[in-house]
């Protein structure tokens, strides 16, 4: 599927694709509905028909991704209760020994996520990614999330990388058309980001279960 020597430069999404997604699929259909009901006195089923309302009216943009205006908009401590629930953060699985196999080839990796730095970081502490990383970055730095093109050209003004040379892995397929429109041209989907949600069919990208699917690569390909 891969062929490590056309790729010089790794950028790899957070939530979906190094961590399960179960952990915030749950705290954003369930945990937070919950929570911001019981805080202002609602009705649980009519809290969680207008939050959602308020999430997908901006689905895509930066405000959905946005820890500040999330606790702004609901009154609420977004952190303290995505701590709540922080042991429902996992790894998905082979994250590691992919990570390990990158360093061993050399290759710059980066952490590109849409995460807002709060959460971001509070992932980072739990699970002890960031050492694996050149760098990390968030769309909130640029003012633009990853499904806009204008993240890319900003990111290219920070990060080296040319894009005919670089892999990107994320497993929303609306961020990698995003970046298939830059001119990414390596881009892996995950077909299972939530552990306890539905295994996809994915049609427009290349797509993985696992990183073990190319950790085989990785081994063959170093040994040439």
């Amino acid at each position: 599927m891969l062929d490590w020597r056309s790729i010089d430069t790794v950028l790899l999404d957070m939530d979906g694709t190094l961590l399960d997604l179960h952990y915030d699929n749950h705290f954003w259909l369930d945990h937070l509905p919950k929570r911001y009901a019981e805080v202002h006195g609602l009705d649980p089923e009519r809290a969680q028909i207008e939050l959602q309302r308020e999430i997908d009216a901006r689905r895509g943009t930066l405000e959905w991704y946005c820890l500040d205006f999330w606790a702004e908009t609901l009154k609420l401590d977004i952190l303290a209760i995505l701590r709540e629930i922080e042991e429902r953060i996992a790894l998905r699985p082979h994250t590691e020994a992919f990570l390990q196999g990158l360093r061993q080839l050399r290759k710059p990796t980066y952490l590109v996520t849409n995460a807002h730095r709060h959460g971001l970081d509070h992932k980072l502490q739990i699970t002890g990614l960031e050492p694996w990383f050149d760098d990390i970055i968030s769309s909130h730095d640029y003012g633009h999330a990853k499904e806009s093109g204008n993240f890319w050209h900003a990111l290219r003004e920070e990060v080296a990388f040319d894009p005919e040379r670089t892999l990107f892995v994320d497993d929303n397929q609306s961020v990698l058309a995003a970046a298939q429109d830059y001119g990414i041209a390596h881009l892996l989907c995950i077909r299972q980001p939530d552990s306890r949600g539905p295994k996809r069919q994915i049609s427009d990208f290349p797509a993985i279960h696992h990183f073990d699917e190319i950790m085989s690569l990785q081994r063959s390909n170093k040994a040439q």
